[in-house]
């Protein structure tokens, strides 16, 4: 049997006050570059691992691919899916997903103005304002780039095609810190078993394993960065409520079903119902925020229907124009112009359920009647157009 052989990369990095940024270079949308700091080389981009610009910061390890996603979408960062080949000293990846987030210079300072303090943001300003000039017309990078060749660092810049085949297990490793302008940068490759990985990369200060080991974010996608997350928490957890483990599901459900293009009221409902009946034991009717925005969004449905039921109340009006005082039941009436929605919600309001007593429906259905009349703009009962009248008069 044989084993796989990879080239273990050390990369080389900044040392700003208390900080140690990794970088290396883009050469193109497949390969890459590791090499010493202010390279003449203009095609070549420097790239910044994300993880060291979030160290020490207020944002969870949990939390880091959604704000590593938030900024690729403005062109600040991007994911670089490396080749197999290739291993990271200090970075434990796993094995389903051997990709890392890097941020061009742009990103550095965008991230540093709004997570590092003030002191950081000085040192990292005055460390990297030269390289910043140079690079002011940098185009943004892509969301992600699969890089599967390592240029050399003896070699002048060629293009992806030209190197494929010679260079793909060459590996530089850049040991010096990022003001020794006179410290060379040695090459060198070190090829070894995958199962045989020395203790030093085993004690990795940055370790992926635990959040992503499932999923394999080719497209960097936020969506999949929270599901994978999410799997991770029910792997931790024992067990579920019933009523808590049925309501993820239904909403999981949906969401599958969504993202597959479809829609499915039924589901939706499913998944709204159970979520509302898990989350709303014990809120105040009074200061509940959920009750609050549920009947603000009910309320601007109902009154964006009102020219379709107005349209609807007229239609009745003229083939009853001879019958105007000879109307049906107001439970049929009712029934006949306004959405179920509308009764619905009144109904459960006022206790007229279904089980209530035939008697009690028939003699309060009239102020349901009433009450869908005036708040819909639309008489039609005798009773109606007195009321309104007395009511407006004063």
């Amino acid at each position: 049997m044989t084993t796989e052989s990879i080239s273990v990369i050390d990369l080389p990095h900044w040392e700003i006050g208390k900080r140690r940024i990794r970088f290396l270079y883009l050469a193109g949308n497949n390969s890459f570059k590791v090499a010493q700091q202010n390279t003449n080389e203009e095609q070549l981009i420097p790239v910044f691992l994300g993880a060291d610009l979030f160290s020490n910061t207020d944002v969870r390890t949990e939390n880091h691919p959604r704000y590593h996603a938030k900024y690729a979408k403005r062109g600040l960062a991007t994911k670089l899916v490396f080749s197999s080949a290739f291993r990271f000293q200090g970075i434990r990846l796993p094995s389903s997903s051997n990709g890392l987030w890097f941020y061009s210079i742009h990103g550095v300072f965008r991230v540093t103005f709004e997570l590092h303090s003030k002191q950081e943001q000085l040192a990292i300003l005055e460390a990297f304002q030269a390289l910043w000039k140079s690079r002011i017309n940098d185009e943004q990078l892509n969301m992600v780039y699969n890089l599967h060749i390592q240029l050399p660092t003896t070699t002048n810049y060629h293009s992806d095609e030209e190197t494929a085949s010679r260079h793909v297990s060459n590996n530089i490793s850049g040991p010096v810190s990022a003001h020794s302008e006179h410290q060379k940068i040695e090459d060198f490759v070190i090829s070894q078993p995958v199962s045989g990985l020395s203790e030093e990369l085993s004690s990795a200060d940055h370790d992926y394993c635990s959040i992503s080991e499932q999923v394999d974010f080719e497209q960097s996608s936020a969506l999949a960065e929270k599901l994978c997350i999410i799997g991770n928490k029910l792997k931790s957890k024992s067990i579920l409520e019933v009523n808590q483990e049925e309501t993820v599901f239904k909403l999981l459900d949906y969401v599958e079903y969504w993202i597959s293009g479809q829609q499915d009221e039924d589901r939706l409902t499913e998944a709204v119902m159970a979520l509302l009946q898990t989350h709303s034991h014990g809120y105040s009717i009074y200061s509940s925020l959920l009750v609050q925005a549920v009947a603000g969004w009910l309320g601007q449905k109902f009154h964006a229907a009102n020219s379709s039921i107005s349209q609807q109340v007229e239609g009745f009006k003229m083939q009853h124009i001879e019958h105007i005082t000879d109307l049906p039941a107001a439970e049929e009436l009712a029934t006949e112009l306004f959405p179920e929605a509308m009764r619905n919600l009144l109904i459960n309001w006022m206790g007229l359920g279904e089980e209530t007593a035939t008697w009690k429906r028939l003699s309060e259905y009239p102020i349901v009647l009433l009450i869908l009349e005036f708040a819909n703009h639309n008489l039609i009962t005798g009773v109606a157009h007195v009321l309104y009248s007395s009511l407006i008069s004063r």
